[in-house]
């Protein structure tokens, strides 16, 4: 039995910075990892599908150069083997970056392989058993697969099996219309292949407004992306050239074939083989480990970090579950989760930036508010560009002048989302942002102009 003073259970976002700050402290660390260093987002996520959005990109800039006075000789070719290459060399790098740290801390003692609780201080990994008064779990999620007539028949892809694809799909069928599902799809559009999405619900990402919905269905429709709404029972069988799927159980004649199958309908913690039992930690009925407001679990001396506690399911919102809990366990600075506001995007392109509340959210909770939209028409940076699809839209509090939610939908909206969620973690008023002068030609120049159209919401 080896003691430690604290184990950090999986290298995802949270664990890593967690474990430094920890053993910058003095403290023994064990640091637990099964798999790739840097977990989802450096191996399979955020950084490998960046770097093939990029690409993308690249190719259907290249194929719009005529639009901007470029001629360009012969037929442009996308090379997927060396797409996969770099996207392979800007993900391998952050991998060994994230295990080279780990590998160096001064206090710090790295086991590669599956930990395992056997109790609320104690962790089995290849046969050892490790103590520690402190538990950290990172270990992250993984794709959901799910109940589907007929899957278990057939070959299908996920976001992680996709990082070995080195081939132009001739036909790929996207199950899932949401984020993960909608970048893959537009941009294995853009590297050539023909591409349809299947989604249940009546409209693509169902959390976001409908505005923005449409707006986004039609981007993907421009760029001949096939897009199937109202698929309520779902099912997938072998074809004689790949797979055959289904939209509706109660009508044969709605179905579709493709040559690939893409999985994109969720995500799942992976907590099922940790023993969490035996430690006596909780977990809600869909297997996340059940956390408070500083992030400590239903066992003191355990606490849970990442996509594992349900807070948050993004790379952000990992770190900054870090942050909240080495603020608390080291700088005496009572941080919540309950403090954040939540943000994130959708990096399809033109990218969506979200903050704060959506306009039916607000709507929904009988406030008095104020409006604005602008369309990215009346933005001249994206006239210059050539990039003018998507919209502006920012709701405002009526009483409190403070910004409710926005969403930016266009060129560097991904980017320009901050100028409003700065404002609103300092809780200004929105005259903050409308009475600046911001840069021209910018996209961000246009938010006071668009906070100076506010009117009461209907």
């Amino acid at each position: 039995m080896k003691k430690y003073d604290a184990i950090v259970i999986g290298t995802g976002q949270a664990g890593p910075a967690l474990a430094a700050r920890l053993s910058a402290a003095d403290m023994k660390v064990a640091v637990i990892e099964r798999e790739r260093f840097g977990g989802t987002c450096v191996n399979t996520g955020c950084i490998p599908t960046k770097t093939l959005v990029a690409s993308a990109y690249a190719a259907h800039l290249t194929r719009r150069a005529g639009d901007y006075g470029v001629t360009i000789g012969g037929a442009i070719g996308v090379d997927m083997k060396r797409v996969k290459t770099r996207k392979d060399e800007v993900s391998g790098r952050s991998n060994k970056g994230v295990e080279d740290w780990m590998r160096g801390l001064k206090n710090g003692t790295v086991y590669h392989g599956h930990a395992r609780f056997e109790g609320p201080r104690a962790v089995s990994v290849n046969g050892e058993i490790l103590e520690a008064e402190k538990i950290f779990i990172n270990v992250g999620g993984r794709a959901l697969i799910p109940q589907m007539p007929g899957l278990s028949e057939i070959p299908y892809l996920t976001n992680s099996s996709m990082m070995d694809v080195d081939f132009l799909p001739e036909h790929l069928v996207i199950i899932g219309g949401s984020y993960i599902g909608l970048e893959f799809a537009q941009m294995y559009r853009r590297f050539g292949a023909q591409v349809t999405v299947v989604e249940m619900g009546s409209r693509l990402i169902g959390r976001e407004d409908e505005a923005v919905s449409d707006a986004i269905r039609q981007i993907l429709a421009d760029e001949g992306i096939d897009i199937r709404l109202d698929a309520k029972c779902i099912s997938a069988h072998k074809s004689a050239d790949g797979v055959e799927v289904g939209l509706d159980c109660a009508d044969p004649r709605r179905q579709l074939r493709g040559s690939h199958l893409l999985l994109a309908v969720g995500r799942t913690p992976n907590t099922h083989d940790l023993g969490l039992d035996k430690a006596g930690v909780k977990i809600d009925s869909a297997g996340y480990i059940t956390v408070d407001d500083q992030l400590r679990t239903s066992v003191p001396g355990i606490w849970a970090l990442g996509d594992c506690n349900r807070k948050g399911a993004f790379t952000h919102t990992s770190y900054n579950d870090y942050e909240i809990v080495a603020a608390n366990l080291l700088d005496n600075d009572p941080r919540k989760v309950s403090d954040r506001i939540m943000t994130y995007g959708l990096f399809i392109d033109p990218p969506l930036g979200r903050v704060g509340m959506t306009e039916a959210e607000v709507r929904k909770s009988g406030r008095k508010a104020l409006i604005a939209t602008r369309p990215m028409t009346r933005v001249s940076r994206a006239v210059e560009k050539g990039e003018t699809q998507g919209f502006m839209k920012v709701v405002v509090d009526a009483e409190s002048r403070q910004i409710l939610g926005a969403a930016i939908l266009g060129v560097t909206g991904d980017e320009v989302i901050h100028v409003l969620l700065d404002v609103m973690y300092a809780k200004a008023p929105y005259t903050t942002v409308s009475r600046a002068m911001h840069i021209h030609p910018t996209v961000s120049e246009l938010l006071p102009t668009l906070l100076q159209d506010l009117k009461p919401l209907q």
